[in-house]
C-alpha cells in the first residue's frame, strides 16, 4: 500500500503544473541588445574598439572577482580616443589566490589607502564611460586573452543584474590569436614583444594595473596591424 501510495503522490506531482524559473535580470537585458546593420568592413568609420584589461583575485571566473580595470578606446586603427581606470573593491577579498597579488599587489589595505568604487557604482562608471564616448556607434571588445577578460566583465555585470552586451557587440577579438595568424605562436611574453618590437608592459605588481594592460592591448593591436600591413 505504501509503494502503491507513493506512485500516485509522484503521478499527481507529475501532472501539476510546473511554474517556470524567473528569467534573470542580465538575460532580460538582453531584449535591449541590436544587431548591426553594417559590418566594419562596410562601414569602419561606425565602429570603434574598446581595448580591455582586468585585474582580478584569481583565475576562476565566478569565484574570483576584478580588482581593476582599464579600457582604451579607440577608432579601427588603433588611435586612441579617450581611457578609463576603475579600481574595484571585490566582495569576497578572503578569496584571493596568492598569485594574483603577487602579480597585481592586490589587498584591502592598500586598496582603501588608493581609493576604489563599489561592484555596481564600477558597472556605472562604465556604462557612463561607453555612453559618453560611442555616443551610437558598435564597440568591439579587444583583450589578450580576451576569454578571461570577457568572462570577468559578464560576471561584474551579472551581479548587478545587467549583461556586457548594453556595451559590446557580441564577436570578442582576441590578441594572441590575430598574432598567431601572422605565425607568432609565443602567446605572449618576451617573445612576443620582441617579434612585434614593442616594449614589455611594466611586472612591478605596485605599477601592473588594468590600464597598464590596456595600453600594452593597444601596441600589441597597432604592431599586428603593421606586420600584417608590410607581409
Amino acid at each position: 500500500m505504501k509503494i502503491k501510495n507513493a506512485i500516485l503522490i509522484l503521478l499527481l506531482g507529475m501532472l501539476l503544473p510546473v511554474e517556470a524559473d524567473e528569467v534573470p535580470a542580465f538575460i532580460k537585458g538582453l531584449d535591449g541588445t541590436t544587431v548591426p546593420n553594417k559590418t566594419p568592413a562596410e562601414a569602419p568609420e561606425n565602429w570603434l574598439l574598446a581595448h580591455v584589461d582586468v585585474e582580478t583575485t584569481g583565475l576562476v571566473p565566478g569565484y574570483h572577482e576584478m580588482i581593476d580595470i582599464g579600457i582604451i578606446m579607440t577608432d579601427l586603427e588603433g588611435n586612441e580616443i579617450d581611457r578609463l581606470f576603475i579600481r574595484i573593491m571585490p566582495n569576497h577579498p578572503e578569496r584571493t589566490a596568492p598569485g594574483a597579488a603577487a602579480v597585481n599587489g592586490f589587498s584591502v589595505e592598500r586598496w582603501t589607502e588608493r581609493g576604489f568604487v563599489s561592484t555596481s557604482d564600477a558597472v556605472d562608471q562604465m556604462v557612463a564611460f561607453h555612453h559618453r564616448v560611442a555616443d551610437g556607434r558598435e564597440v568591439l571588445f579587444v583583450g589578450y586573452n580576451a576569454w578571461f577578460d570577457i568572462s570577468f566583465v559578464d560576471h561584474l555585470f551579472r551581479n548587478s543584474g545587467r549583461t556586457w552586451r548594453e556595451l559590446y557587440h557580441y564577436f570578442v577579438l582576441d590578441l594572441p590569436s590575430m598574432a598567431w595568424s601572422l605565425g607568432i605562436h609565443d602567446l605572449g611574453g618576451p617573445g612576443m614583444n620582441d617579434q612585434l618590437q614593442i616594449e614589455a608592459e611594466t611586472s612591478d605588481p605596485l605599477k601592473h594595473t588594468g590600464i597598464t594592460g590596456a595600453v600594452s592591448n593597444v601596441d600589441v593591436y597597432r604592431a599586428i596591424l603593421k606586420k600584417s600591413a608590410r607581409e
